[in-house]
């Protein structure tokens, strides 16, 4: 499809009705409608007075440029938030995880399923003149614009925020590139791993002595698409305040190198090179995983009464009378000594029974579980971690959510908010 000619993927037809009905019914009309259909998205949507059970972002429109994770994650939320989220795909492919698989539901993406929830989808060909129209028109009555393409790609096509905040002005325009809007890395690709080993993750990620390993999942995808969900809900926040939109750079090498921490606090304040630890840390002795006779059991001591409590549990008396594990600074210096005698006694028992004996103990502890565990755990399924949903094409599926949880907001819609394949 080119230029004005959309296809609306399944789920998107409530929108889709309403553009045409302002257009008087006819598709062809659309980039003529589009600015009298969501009226009053400048100012935000704000719903009726009195409207009860009103989620935080109702009445935000997001127009959404985004594929692959770092953007999609970040929109998703947005739209768990109660944002109208229209997703902007490529005619033909669409987004570039729709071909990521196996695994597939029928024909659906699971990849894709994962992070797409809560969007309406439209295909535009944005190199069309009539396609970057369209866009412009749909960003002059949205609220926020989310774009990662790299810097000076939308530009080139009249789609940068200049160009935007031109027609715009209240628009909130986030930017999520892989290395920022400037310096010598600008114009590379970013991805997750490549941005997580320039940042040292996966230097330090990986057993001990061992190779670099990547984290199983993007995290540092997530990371940023999380530091953009937060920025887009600051700049709305200040656009109510001001009238007035702006433009966030967020990037994967900056919300990684960022959520290094006190790995990288260590080095820039003491020059003390990072290593690999494997489950264990740097800094806390005991705080890792122990074998146990059937699997594996993770507990950490942040205090010097926590080791204590674990000794009791594990029966080791004599350990917590030794002076050379009196303090977590010590216990830090003889960690190899510590762990060896910690490590024979965890492997006594199974993972069950020392679960049990650590039960009500004030110690931190868990079982490392495989993906069937982490669904049956008692504490998952309270907090209710697990959403399924009528797809228009995959039929019923099931994804993993996360909304903070208030007095005012309800849980997900029943209604289906994913966009479906149909190009």
């Amino acid at each position: 499809m080119l230029g004005t000619e959309l296809v609306w993927r399944s789920c998107g037809r409530g929108l889709w009705r309403s553009l045409c009905r302002a257009a008087g019914g006819s598709p062809r009309a659309l980039s003529a409608a589009s600015s009298s259909a969501c009226e009053g998205a400048r100012g935000g949507g704000a719903p009726p007075a009195g409207a009860s059970n009103v989620k935080p972002l109702d009445g935000v429109k997001i127009l959404d440029l985004t594929r692959v994770l770092a953007g999609p994650f970040a929109t998703m939320n947005l739209g768990d938030l109660g944002a109208e989220v229209i997703k902007v795909e490529r005619p033909g492919t669409g987004d570039d995880t729709r071909a990521w698989g196996p695994p597939f539901v029928g024909t659906e993406s699971v990849y894709f399923l994962s992070v797409n929830r809560n969007k309406k989808s439209i295909a535009i060909n944005m190199k069309n003149s009539r396609g970057a129209k369209l866009i412009r028109e749909l960003a002059a009555v949205s609220d926020v614009f989310v774009e990662n393409y790299i810097p000076g790609k939308l530009a080139e096509i009249g789609l940068g925020y200049e160009d935007i905040a031109k027609i715009a002005p209240h628009i909130v325009y986030c930017s999520i590139t892989g290395y920022g809007q400037t310096g010598p890395m600008v114009q590379r690709g970013g991805y997750d791993s490549i941005a997580a080993a320039i940042s040292g993750l996966t230097h330090i990620t990986g057993h001990e002595g061992g190779e670099p390993v990547r984290v199983g999942v993007a995290m540092t995808d997530l990371a940023t698409g999380l530091y953009a969900c937060g920025a887009i809900m600051a700049g709305l926040l200040q656009k109510y305040k001001t009238g007035k939109g702006m433009h966030i750079d967020c990037n994967l090498l900056s919300s990684q190198v960022a959520c290094l921490t006190h790995v990288a606090a260590n080095y820039l304040n003491c020059k003390i090179e990072a290593k690999r630890w494997g489950t264990a840390h740097g800094s806390i002795v005991p705080y890792q995983a122990f074998k146990t006779e059937d699997g594996y059991i993770v507990v950490g001591a942040g205090n010097d009464q926590q080791f204590v409590t674990v000794c009791q549990i594990l029966n080791l008396p004599e350990v917590i009378k030794d002076s050379r594990y009196k303090t977590n600074k010590l216990r830090v210096q003889n960690r190899k000594e510590l762990i060896d005698i910690l490590s024979t006694r965890f492997s006594e028992k199974t993972t069950v029974e020392w679960l049990q004996l650590f039960e009500g103990s004030g110690v931190p502890y868990g079982p490392i579980n495989n993906m069937q565990q982490v669904f049956s755990e008692p504490q998952v399924l309270h907090n209710e971690l697990v959403m399924e949903m009528d797809h228009p094409i995959a039929g019923r599926i099931a994804v993993p959510v996360h909304t903070p949880r208030t007095s005012n907001v309800s849980s997900f819609c029943e209604a289906c908010g994913f966009a479906c394949t149909q190009m």
